[in-house]
């Protein structure tokens, strides 16, 4: 409905709401069908990007049209990543409980910010992180925020560090920052990931703060020579970060031996589990998160191996009084502070104003239970095995790890092929994957060496999705190989 204006007005087109959200529905059964056959990525879709552009609308077109025109342009350029041969990061799909949780949570609308602001999103996110807490099997003594990603859950945990450690330094961080004191030792193997040094920059350390301790050009971690810093730093108390599931080949740091050095040195040991950290759902892989309830911090993300949309991170406190204290709001007098019984979640991490992420994870982990993820897990595991295998029996092929978990670390080669080379020409098949679009793969370097390192995360993969991408990469090797010459 317009005015005679011609404006369109929200409040005049409010009976469109109905109507536009049963055209996204209609929308969604195809969109979600064609998962399993669609490309990841379709170049020459890119040209409807256009029909996004130009400039402000003076007077909008309607509910109506701008939601089909939204959807036209989004169903046909919107590259795949949920679906089942999306390889490249580390990402998830969207398990159907989830979705509809998360097409709940828009519908709702609810400011997770307290109690007070939505009492049905705080008791699902208390629900939520107590659930989360018995996945992982960690102690009743636990607790935790919900964020917005891996990023925010280690900001949020390295931030309660931070606290612990100006606490033993007499100091009062969170009142009066880090002017002062002295720099906060940060020790790690190798592992270490971009987004903890991005935590430790937005928290004043310098992301540059890091000491990583490494004992080959992978980075597997060298204890002694973590053990040697501490044991120099003469009691001053320092925060170890543990990586659960390195990014390239998906190694595990030895949780259980950093735990043992926290506890001597009297260490803050933080975990890094962004997607390894489910490796705790399985017996065949829970071995790798031994130790596991001895730290003091833990990260995560949903949107990894959880299969929940984005954006979905959690942090979890082995002491979480300790969110309240570092990321607790100061005196604004229409709010409530951490302890007031009108308080919550926003006053334990770093958003205030927050959407109710907690009710996909709630859905997902109601719908499928401890079994039904666990089963998932495992289901990854035998696919990257699977590809493994694949990888091994390929001639131009070369694997470049074991397979812990569920990435495998590999190359195109060639004997006697220079390492330069080599790089070069597994670029241009990385380059190739992602213009083909079949499937999507990025590269990495690993060990010194240019890679390919899919990660298989979605609860839709097959067996045949592996084969395709087996398939598409020896394709395009073949394609882009030395002997091919440019036109």
């Amino acid at each position: 409905m317009r005015e005679a204006s011609g404006m369109a007005d929200p409040l005049l087109d409010r009976d469109a709401a109905t109507a536009a959200l049963a055209r996204v529905s209609a929308a969604a059964g195809p969109y979600l069908d064609s998962l399993a056959a669609r490309p990841v990525h379709d170049p020459a879709a890119a040209k409807l990007l256009a029909g996004l552009a130009g400039p402000l609308p003076e007077h909008g077109d309607g509910t109506a049209a701008a939601v089909e025109r939204l959807l036209e342009i989004g169903t046909a350029t919107a590259t795949a990543s949920s679906g089942p041969r999306f390889f490249h990061f580390v990402t998830g799909g969207t398990t159907p409980a989830a979705l509809a949780a998360d097409w709940t949570a828009a519908l709702l609308d609810q400011n997770a910010f307290a109690r007070v602001s939505s009492p049905f999103a705080h008791e699902v996110e208390t629900v939520v992180l107590d659930w989360l807490r018995q996945l992982f099997g960690l102690g009743a003594g636990w607790g935790g925020a919900l964020v917005g990603s891996a990023t925010f859950a280690n900001f949020t945990s390295l931030g309660c560090a931070t606290q612990w450690w100006g606490e033993r330094q007499g100091a009062d961080t969170v009142r009066d920052g880090l002017s002062g004191l002295p720099r906060m030792p940060v020790l790690s193997g190798g592992y270490v990931h971009a987004s903890a040094r991005k935590a430790l920059q937005m928290l004043g350390h310098g992301r540059d703060t890091v000491e990583v301790f490494a004992r080959d050009d992978v980075g597997r971690a060298d204890l002694d020579g973590i053990e040697q810093r501490l044991a120099g730093l003469g009691g001053a108390p320092a925060v170890l970060i543990a990586n659960a599931g390195e990014v390239n080949a998906g190694d595990f740091d030895p949780v259980d031996a950093l735990a043992g050095l926290a506890e001597r040195y009297g260490a803050w040991l933080h975990v890094d589990g962004a997607f390894g950290l489910f490796a705790a759902l399985s017996p065949r892989t829970e071995h790798l998160m031994r130790g596991i309830d001895r730290a003091h911090s833990i990260a995560a993300d949903g949107h990894k191996w959880l299969n929940v949309p984005y954006e979905s991170g959690f942090a979890l406190i082995r002491e979480p009084q300790r969110l309240g204290t570092a990321f607790g709001m100061p005196g604004a007098a229409y709010l409530p502070g951490p302890q007031d019984p009108g308080g919550g979640y926003g006053l334990y991490g770093p958003e205030s104003s927050r959407r109710a992420r907690s009710l996909p994870i709630w859905a997902t982990l109601a719908a499928y239970g401890r079994q039904g993820h666990r089963a998932m897990v495992e289901r990854h595991l035998d696919l990257a095995q699977h590809l493994a295998r694949r990888v091994d029996e390929a001639p131009e092929l070369e694997r470049l790890a074991d397979v812990p978990l569920c990435i495998v670390c590999f190359r195109v080669a060639r004997p006697g092929l220079a390492e330069a080379d080599l790089d070069r020409w597994n670029r241009a098949v990385g380059e190739a994957l992602i213009a083909d679009g079949r499937v999507f793969c990025g590269t990495t370097v690993y060990g010194g060496r240019v890679a390919l390192r899919p990660a298989i995360v979605n609860w839709r993969t097959t067996p045949a999705d592996i084969d395709l991408f087996v398939d598409v990469v020896r394709e395009l090797a073949a394609r882009t190989g030395p002997d091919v010459t440019s036109p």
